[in-house]
């Protein structure tokens, strides 16, 4: 998981030491939370990259927008608190009763959306050098496809591990750059620093129309994040033989995984997230012991406390970043098409059809507009409506309203079954 771990901090400008140790400290918590029973490891979540895109977009040269970063990430604070009202709505009302507002035919073009808004900044990337670009590009699809045991689980690590290499060899720039990053960090040092987190928004120039527009526009995103945390946390349970919705219970994984987002974002790193390699590594190792995963939470807390470390990645090349993030946005996306079609979304019927094509329009359609969002004026108050929030809104309260409905959620897992099944079934 440490690729996709540390490539968000690296695309939003967010600090890697402090998402090293938050993504430990937050494993650790969900393992707190959900009474150790869980084999899952919380890192880096991709799905608000376009949350930090309109809040805080990358300055010119890829510089880090320190200024608005930390009210992005009270957004992503509030989003968090949005998986503790699920998991109390499932713990009161049950499962199904709650899921039905959270059909695949909202939450996949939602999904579908997130990745086609981010492939601008992907091709941006690029254009800083294509040749690591395509070197990184390449290696991801040859492990990915070709690629046999722990190689096939972890292409990202390898494309992003090789094309650094390879720019280290052809790129005299980047090769200075890395010498002087390195060089220059301490062996041991803080991974948390007060201007980098959320809090620290609260001051002289603090900026009360930028802090609810930034809530405003992040928070929907759960919606999409929280359908995915539940398709992984089943996933596992096929997995490993053991019905983790129903024990230690979705509320309970839910609880851990909006903790641990909400924590980490007021410190100033990325939105966690129960990661789909998880189930990779699990299939493969056939270790499931949870114990194993709070071990590499350790590990992630310890690295977070060396500089030189941290330095070492924030000195990776704009080329390799751009070659990497080019197949993982389209991943994200295709990831929303196969929740359509494992889910068997009908699309011959006109009020599913609706849905989607709402979802996708307006949430493209504002993003790429000349404003990039919906903006009203409340008072002294201006308020932006990011495309992904007005669309998830907009997809939601539609799919509620239009007749028809026909989604149901299944809790009844028969052990033993694969990924795929499972995605069926939900």
């Amino acid at each position: 998981m440490f690729g996709a771990t540390v490539l968000v901090p690296l695309l939003t400008g967010l600090d890697i030491a402090t998402t090293l140790l938050m993504a430990g400290l937050g494993t650790l918590l969900f393992h707190l939370i959900t009474k150790g029973k869980v084999p899952a490891f919380l890192g880096s979540s991709f799905a608000f990259l376009g949350g930090y895109g309109a809040i805080a977009p990358m300055l010119e040269n890829n510089t880090p927008n320190h200024e608005l970063l930390p009210y992005a990430c009270l957004g992503v604070a509030c989003a968090g608190l949005v998986y503790l009202v699920l998991a109390a709505c499932i713990k009161i009302a049950g499962v199904s009763r709650v899921m039905r507002f959270f059909p695949p035919v909202v939450t996949g073009p939602i999904i579908i959306s997130i990745g086609l808004s981010l492939c601008g900044s992907a091709k941006t990337n690029c254009d800083t050098n294509w040749l690591i670009a395509l070197c990184a590009l390449a290696i991801v699809i040859i492990f990915n496809i070709w690629g046999k045991g722990m190689l096939k689980i972890i292409p990202i690590l390898l494309g992003v591990v090789a094309s650094y290499v390879f720019s280290m060899i052809v790129d005299a720039p980047t090769r200075a750059t890395l010498v002087e990053h390195v060089s220059q960090a301490a062996w041991i040092g803080l991974p948390v620093k007060w201007e980098n987190t959320a809090l620290s928004i609260f001051g002289n120039n603090f900026d009360g129309g930028m802090l609810v527009t930034a809530i405003i526009t992040i928070m929907p995103i759960a919606l999409a994040t929280m359908v995915e945390h539940i398709g992984d946390i089943c996933a596992i349970s096929s997995t490993v033989g053991a019905n983790f919705i129903a024990d230690p219970g979705l509320h309970r994984t839910l609880l851990g995984d909006g903790l641990a987002t909400s924590i980490a974002s007021l410190f100033g790193a990325p939105a966690n997230t129960t990661y789909g390699e998880n189930t990779g590594v699990l299939a493969l190792t056939r270790v499931y012991d949870p114990l194993v995963i709070r071990l590499a939470a350790v590990y992630a807390i310890i690295a977070s406390f060396c500089p030189k470390f941290a330095a070492l990645v924030s000195a990776m090349p704009t080329g390799t970043i751009g070659g990497v993030s080019l197949i993982l946005y389209g991943m994200i996306s295709a990831i929303g098409v196969r929740n359509l079609v494992e889910n068997r979304v009908d699309l011959a019927k006109s009020r599913n059809v609706i849905v989607v094509s709402l979802i996708i329009s307006l949430a493209l359609g504002i993003t790429f507009s000349t404003a990039g969002a919906i903006t009203f004026h409340v008072g002294e108050f201006t308020l932006n409506f990011s495309g992904l929030a007005v669309a998830a809104i907009v997809g939601i309260v539609v799919n509620a309203i239009l007749p028809g409905k026909d989604y149901n959620f299944q809790n009844d897992y028969e052990y033993g079954k694969t990924t795929e099944d499972h995605g069926q079934m939900l």
